[in-house]
């Protein structure tokens, strides 16, 4: 990016991104997106996992064109065919009994909040002190005010007055000294609130994200077991963030499958509009119809996005057909593993599924883990591969859902010379 340019931007908006890659870009298609000097770059992020079907995609595009020539662009809370046929056509993609009623938003953090408040409604109609959400330390759910409170993040305290309602635990990291595949759970339960607290009476909701996004990081099997059992015991409602995990990001069409069980709520987001504002929350008809709850939200479920996401739906049960994306997903993860054995040196660990992948650094020299996390980020920028910096030690691997088995290989000779250039 020019100079010019970026000195534009940094007038008038905030750097709020870290690191902000100073591309300004023209054109997008398929797997490539093309700056303003026509430099051709491999989005091996998806755009942060929203276009899983890739850019510029021509059956979406056409769809979209017609809605625009209806023209049928927004209707508030007035009913309309868009809305109708993609709430349909959602609910039978999820196909599953316990998730049949949805709310549809704009944005992933909206869905969070909307969990949020639904989750507390059912919990208050139990009790008037069964109001206290518990969330895992280390996740991220978004940047409105309940979504923050629940990550913990210790700079929240400079501007948000933190409800004390809102709980945190420690992440089960398996390689922690601290960690026991048998025991972590309770621990981690009895080291926040003690071993008297009334779980039962208090605690209306859990929150986890499908896995730790950092370094798409999944939960250990025995973790989930005993988050299942606690959340049944005290009559706790369970909502999974799918936010980067849903729409076959993982390989399955969202990663609680993973896990064996439903979750009584998921929030979703990102890919389901494939560049449109589109999220939701989808849970049960008892839990979403509980009194009070009043979901409103000015763009909810506008036609042109409802549009996308049909569209969305549709590319992607044709990516699906015949076990092709399992087969992509397979090539991605044996590349992502290649890497691993032959620098592990430098390469602490790997981690992921599907088409979701996270490369952990170790430090190398003189360089910390974040450095190295930087450098190798900067060296396949420059190579013409944008992968996820993810502001600590690790870089994230998303590419969208279309990339072909020598496109991927391709773009994984380009972390190659990456790691190289260390």
């Amino acid at each position: 990016m020019s100079k010019k340019i970026y000195n534009y931007f940094s007038k008038y908006e905030p750097d709020s991104m870290t690191p902000n890659i100073k591309i300004l870009w023209k054109n997008a298609k398929g797997i490539n997106i093309w700056d303003h000097k026509n430099r051709k770059y491999i989005d091996f992020t998806s755009s942060i996992f929203v276009t899983n079907i890739g850019h510029g995609n021509k059956n979406l595009n056409n769809e979209i064109q017609k809605t625009l020539r209806t023209p049928l662009s927004h209707t508030y809370i007035y009913y309309n065919n868009p809305r109708k046929e993609y709430i349909k056509k959602l609910i039978k993609f999820i196909n599953n009994k316990k998730l049949n009623c949805c709310f549809l938003v704009s944005a992933g953090t909206e869905s969070v909040e909307a969990a949020v408040k639904l989750m507390r409604l059912n919990g208050l109609k139990r009790n008037k002190e069964k109001k206290g959400i518990i969330s895992l330390k280390g996740n991220w759910h978004g940047r409105t005010m309940a979504a923050q409170m629940l990550s913990d993040d210790k700079n929240q305290s400079l501007w948000i007055n933190k409800d004390r309602n809102f709980y945190h635990i420690d992440f089960p990291y398996p390689w922690s000294k601290d960690y026991d595949k048998k025991t972590f759970f309770k621990k981690s339960i009895e080291k926040r609130f003690g071993k008297k607290f009334n779980y039962k009476k208090k605690i209306a909701g859990f929150v986890i994200e499908a896995f730790q996004g950092w370094g798409a990081l999944f939960y250990p099997k025995n973790f989930i077991i005993e988050l299942k059992r606690f959340c049944k015991k005290y009559n706790i409602l369970l909502t999974i963030d799918e936010m980067q995990s849903g729409f076959y990001r993982t390989g399955k069409k969202f990663a609680y499958e993973y896990y064996g069980f439903t979750p009584d709520l998921v929030c979703m987001g990102k890919a389901m509009g494939s560049g449109l504002p589109l999220s939701g929350v989808v849970t049960s008809k008892k839990i979403i119809g509980v009194e009070h709850a009043k979901l409103q939200s000015t763009h909810s479920a506008n036609p042109m996005s409802c549009t996308a996401g049909i569209a969305t739906i549709n590319e992607l049960k044709k990516l699906n057909k015949n076990n092709k994306l399992k087969k992509t997903c397979e090539v991605f993860e044996e590349r992502l593993e290649n890497l691993r054995r032959k620098h592990n040196n430098v390469i602490d660990f790997i981690s992921g599924k599907g088409m979701i992948g996270a490369i952990i650094f170790k430090r190398k020299n003189k360089l910390s883990s974040k450095k190295v996390a930087d450098k190798v980020s900067f060296n396949c920028l420059k190579k013409g591969l944008l992968v996820v910096n993810t502001g600590r030690e690790s870089i994230k691997l998303g590419p969208p859902l279309i990339i072909t088995e020598s496109q991927l290989k391709n773009s994984f000779k380009i972390i190659d010379e990456a790691i190289k250039e260390l």
